[in-house]
């Protein structure tokens, strides 16, 4: 926990500051505070600040940093203490490269230390777009990660944030994104409680998160960004939120153009401002002019959004001497340097999920002379990075891994496994070269198969197919998925690989779950990458062959269809993700293959009884395998009463065991790990029994009198 938060002294010095400062101000100078290009004031020392910077999996936007896996990717390797490693390390480099850029006179846009970073909206539907910034569908896991990026981003310093982060988008969106600038996503107070908002309220409470982004959507008929009862009542009344609120960019003019809840821009600019909305990305609060003038806001009002706005400033240590701010320190030396890209590559490797294994992995290079590597994701760089991406200085693709790997891990006899490609089809076109017939590759693809012993298909889908509306193009439904389905050709030509008798092992790169009914059925083995980051490829060569385990967990349900979900439109939780659905997925939440095995013995529960200091589960975790391995622990509990969810999980614990090894993993469930929430969307622990599940094993029951 960063000490600063803790600091009340501190913090109402820092406001007091802030308000003396502000009190300098002519009210125009106050407005153009509240825009993220803020100007500068000269005359009072105050330089421009751009507020608007990202760091969703790495500093995004602003030259050469990290390249992380996409936040999905990460969010599967289920694991807290992983998260804040990744956060204290994107934040290294953040403070480095706005170090490096202060020294230039750089102030420019995706140049600052407010990141609007993480995402932790609710993955409910496999088709939003977006879905793939997120930590998944789970509360519980998206609190936790949440958090932790949260704690890593904004360091420990006692006096400094390392950074500011951002928890984002406020509340109860998830798509449609081409309906976002009008949707009224309706929900009722028991999701609302229980599903959408206990990340925010984790990151807002135990992660200190420095702002808080509202959303585009209205929910329950109010637009986020000027909701009194997410932004006044809930977010500052209910939680005691400090930090600051921001819009989402340009979100603020939907309130007249596209919800119609105001006439114009300065009705716009008061409903956002006297609902607690401090900061615009976008240009409308310069309205606020006239809405001040004219009586719709008052100055005390825009005075305390600016002392939200400059503490923050000051948190950051932007007006202090230099010397009294340990991050001044960090050089620019460390962005992208091997040390990162050594933790890249572990991050690579550790969010690999391994869905199907009939044996065929890993790989024996003892055995193969030839690899045939085939399909649209095979060489696609894009296919690594997912959006609100940095630049590598070096990109990794699956092709590329795998021809590196053969020639730096020749055979025993001295030969070099050979690779052999195709790229088998356009992402999502009919064919890939203008004025062929369709299907133009598909000969060579009959060609590579013939030519290797074994084939790897890599398919799937990227940013500029899902994504937010409008950042990449999005051919289709504005960076949402139509269906469940490979787009354009991809499945023919997995149907051409597996006909051509060779093993075929399929790598999905996406953000998000696909059918994969049919690839279940045939192939050798399935193993989803998600986005996995600059240094993807060599990732998974490593994986294929067994220079690592891997350990990957779905973050997410793959289901077998799009058909059994409700209508996209349906904030309502009923039929959708593990804790609420009805059908049998194909893979379901929280799996995961390892090439080793594991066993769980000694299952104890601490108490029989639901008390206030909770129930601490433990277990003996023993890898019974043939290579060293690492376990992920998933706790889950049950309410054994009638209307209630699936099992939910509630706790993880993650055990790294060398072959032969055995480890006690320790798991504490608080009393609130049984609530759930009411109508009203009061959480209650009620009397009954709970049953606790490790996994699907069950590990005992307990009672609440």
């Amino acid at each position: 926990m960063n000490d600063l938060v803790h600091n009340e002294e501190r913090l109402k010095q820092l406001r007091e500051r802030a308000k003396e400062l502000i009190g300098q101000m002519t009210l125009e100078e106050k407005v153009y505070q509240t825009l993220y290009n803020a100007p500068a004031i000269e005359r009072l020392g105050i330089a421009s600040y751009n507020w608007w910077n990202e760091a969703l999996h790495g500093v995004a936007r602003a030259g050469t940093a990290t390249v992380f896996p996409q936040a999905i990717g990460l969010a599967a390797t289920f694991d807290e203490d992983f998260m804040e490693q990744i956060g204290d390390a994107v934040s290294t480099e953040a403070r480095a490269k706005f170090n490096m850029q202060q020294e230039f006179g750089d102030h420019d846009i995706y140049k600052g230390l407010t990141f609007w970073a993480p995402n932790v909206n609710i993955f409910r539907d496999p088709r939003w777009g977006r879905g793939h910034e997120t930590f998944g569908e789970d509360p519980y896991l998206t609190s936790r990660l949440g958090v932790r990026y949260i704690e890593g981003m904004q360091g420990h310093d006692e006096k400094y944030l390392k950074t500011a982060a951002c928890a984002k988008h406020f509340a109860v969106h998830s798509g449609p994104e081409g309906m976002r600038h009008y949707f009224n996503a309706e929900v009722s107070k028991k999701d609302l409680y229980e599903t959408y908002l206990p990340a925010f309220k984790a990151c807002v409470q135990e992660g200190k998160v420095e702002a808080v982004m509202g959303a585009y959507n209205r929910t329950n008929g109010e637009p986020c960004c000027g909701s009194k009862t997410l932004l006044k009542d809930i977010l500052r009344d209910e939680w005691g939120f400090e930090g600051h609120v921001t819009s989402d960019c340009w979100a603020i003019k939907d309130f007249y153009e596209g919800h119609n809840v105001t006439k114009n821009a300065e009705e716009s600019v008061a409903l956002a401002m006297n609902n607690g909305c401090d900061l615009n990305c976008g240009t409308l609060f310069v309205y606020l002019l006239d809405a001040v003038r004219d009586g719709l806001v008052k100055e005390e009002r825009l005075d305390e959004a600016l002392v939200n706005l400059f503490t923050t400033r000051m948190k950051l240590g932007v007006f202090d001497k230099a010397d009294d701010n340990p991050y001044n320190k960090i050089s620019y030396s460390v962005v992208d340097s091997p040390k990162m890209q050594e933790l890249n590559l572990t991050a690579a490797k550790r969010c690999l999920t391994l869905l199907k294994n009939d044996q065929m992995l890993p790989l024996d290079k003892e055995k193969i002379h030839t690899i045939g590597v085939i399909g649209p994701n095979a060489d696609n760089r894009m296919a690594l990075v997912g959006n609100y991406e940095g630049t590598a200085s070096r990109y990794v693709t699956v092709l590329e891994g795998l021809e590196d790997y053969a020639k730096e891990h020749p055979r025993a006899d001295g030969e070099k496994m050979r690779i052999v490609y195709s790229e088998g089809c356009h992402l999502y076109k009919d064919r890939s070269s203008n004025l062929t017939q369709s299907r133009d590759r598909f000969a060579e693809v009959k060609g590579v198969c013939k030519e290797s012993d074994v084939v790897v298909v890599c398919l799937g889908l990227d940013a500029s197919l899902e994504g937010e509306e409008g950042d990449t193009g999005n051919e289709f439904s504005s960076g949402d998925k139509l269906d469940l389905r490979f787009p354009g050709l991809q499945n023919e030509v997995l149907e051409v690989a597996y006909e051509s008798g060779k093993p075929v092992i399929l790598l999905v790169l996406t953000g998000s779950a696909m059918d994969l009914t049919w690839a279940d059925e045939h192939v050798n083995a399935i193993m989803q990458c998600w986005y996995p980051g600059a240094q993807g490829g060599n990732a998974i060569a490593q994986v294929l062959f067994g220079d690592a385990c891997p350990e990957g967990r779905l973050p997410v349900t793959f289901y077998r269809t799009s058909e059994e979900l409700p209508e996209f439109t349906d904030y309502s939780m009923e039929g959708r993700t593990y804790r609420y659905m009805k059908n049998k997925p194909l893979y379901p939440f929280g799996y995961g293959l390892s090439y080793t095995e594991f066993s769980l013995d000694n299952v104890k529960l601490s108490t029989q009884k639901v008390t206030p200091d909770g129930v601490e589960v433990t277990a003996d975790v023993t890898n019974i395998g043939q290579m060293d391995g690492t376990q992920t622990v998933l706790v889950y509990v049950k309410a054994e009463r009638e209307g209630t969810p699936n099992p939910q999980l509630k706790g993880i614990a993650k055990a790294a065991l060398k072959k032969g090894e055995t480890k006690t993993v320790h798991i504490t469930l608080p009393e609130e790990a049984f609530g759930l929430c009411d109508d009203d969307g009061v959480k209650r622990v009620h009397q009954g029994s709970y049953t606790i599940y490790i996994g699907e094993k069950a590990a005992g029951t307990v009672v609440k009198d």
